[in-house]
């Protein structure tokens, strides 16, 4: 059996296990394994080789980026400077038809600046936007949509955790990834703002009836009480890093300290918060050590195998082109997202594609925005969608049912693929900073 049918056949033992119930990198792991040893016809090669793979994959210095931006993620989440925004954002659009809901986007967009995972954006805004906006008059599936969608956010806009994954799977700059995200991520931020608008517009019986200007202007100084610390925050990571002062691992370090002493300052941040917080960035940084493993070994079982090499010859006799190869790559990953989480999709393209865009000159970081952006729509894509599980878990009422909020979320859902068909099509809105 050559190394190409054996590769196949470890492939689709990977997807029969994952569609089993096994944890995607466990299945990887054991799968490449596998492969190695019937390829190489040695256990010994392929133990060592996961050997390897554990050091090789978290052994770098960058790696360091992930505890970092996580553990500030979680101490702002915290702190309640995500309320702040709400407040700060909510004030600014409060005359404009459906502000709430432009409010809650933009607020969800600066508290992205400084998170970067989805999963917290959507627990967040759902304890603090979702009632509120009920109460003044917003239906429940428009609500809880907009948290859904603009819970995406966090994943695009910088710092994001996926795209530290993709920096780290395809070895490249995380800070230019960070800038390649700045441009998409405005653009759908615009989108999900200028949509919200539109539905209040035309479809208001989606929406509701919800009461014009029923948000209290703010002082000047509650203004700036509010928005001082979250702007402060972003400008001091991102600003370091785009400005040269800071690696993005230096800026993700800076970052946790400022988050912290934040929330010290506002006196939201008890010891025993504190402890929690730090347990669970030990735990997103265990998981996400165990995924760049199972990638890394999984990159070296498909080298062996020559199944990238063979996808890329066929994509060139097919003359699909970049465009088309890609419009199949992005169709694929959707799918997957129905049934997926967004790491688990990555770990397993992204190793299988890059070999086969890297030869045909695509740019790789713009290629890492448009993967994160089609991992993203599966966040809220049926039956998986990993922010409706979220929102409705967080929001603990059984009047909103899953089917409320993947209703809700669907114009999002929409949007974002808008977003993404104009990053494919103008490739500049994504590498235009670099």
């Amino acid at each position: 059996m050559s190394g190409f049918e054996i590769g196949l056949l470890a492939l689709g033992g990977m997807g029969l296990l994952v569609i089993g119930g096994m944890f995607v990198p466990i299945a990887l792991i054991l799968c490449s394994f596998l492969g190695v040893w019937a390829i190489k016809g040695s256990p010994v090669l392929a133990a060592k080789m996961l050997g390897l793979a554990a050091n090789d994959a978290i052994a770098s210095y960058f790696f360091g980026v992930v505890p970092l931006f996580v553990l500030m993620g979680f101490l702002v989440s915290e702190s309640g400077i995500g309320r702040d925004a709400v407040d700060v954002a909510n004030a600014a659009f409060r005359k404009i038809k459906g502000g709430f809901g432009v409010g809650t986007v933009a607020a969800n967009a600066s508290f992205a600046a400084v998170t970067g995972i989805s999963i917290a954006s959507a627990a967040v805004f759902t304890k603090i936007a979702v009632p509120e906006m009920r109460r003044h008059g917003y239906t429940e599936r428009f609500a809880v949509g907009v948290v859904a969608g603009s819970s995406v956010l966090g994943m695009l806009i910088p710092p994001s955790l996926l795209l530290i994954l993709f920096g780290l799977l395809a070895e490249q700059s995380i800070g230019d990834l960070f800038v390649a995200g700045i441009g998409p991520g405005i653009v759908l931020a615009l989108l999900f703002g200028v949509g919200t608008v539109l539905m209040a517009v035309f479809a208001p019986g989606f929406v509701g009836a919800p009461e014009r200007a029923a948000t209290q202007a703010l002082g000047s100084a509650a203004l700036l009480a509010k928005g001082l610390p979250i702007t402060g925050l972003i400008v001091l990571v991102l600003g370091g890093i785009y400005a040269g002062f800071f690696t993005p691992v230096e800026a993700g370090a800076i970052g946790a300290i400022g988050a912290l002493m934040l929330g010290l300052f506002k006196r939201r941040l008890p010891v025993a918060a504190l402890w929690r917080e730090l347990i669970d960035t030990g735990h997103v940084t265990a998981s996400v050590c165990f995924l760049i493993i199972a990638a890394q070994m999984y990159s070296r079982m498909l080298a062996f195998s020559g199944v990238p090499l063979s996808f890329g010859q066929m994509a060139a006799s097919a003359e699909l082109g970049i465009l088309g190869l890609i419009a199949v790559y992005v169709l694929v990953v959707i799918a997957l997202g129905m049934i997926l989480d967004s790491a688990s999709i990555m770990l397993i393209l992204v190793p299988l594609m890059l070999p086969i865009v890297a030869p045909m000159g695509v740019d790789l970081v713009w290629f890492g925005i448009v993967t994160v952006i089609a991992v993203e729509i599966g966040l809220l894509t049926p039956p998986f969608g990993v922010s409706v599980y979220v929102i409705k878990s967080t929001l603990d009422d059984d009047s909103v049912s899953l089917t409320d909020i993947f209703v809700g979320a669907a114009p999002f859902a929409l949007m974002m693929l808008l977003c993404l068909i104009l990053v494919i099509l103008f490739p500049p809105i994504a590498t235009g900073l670099l």
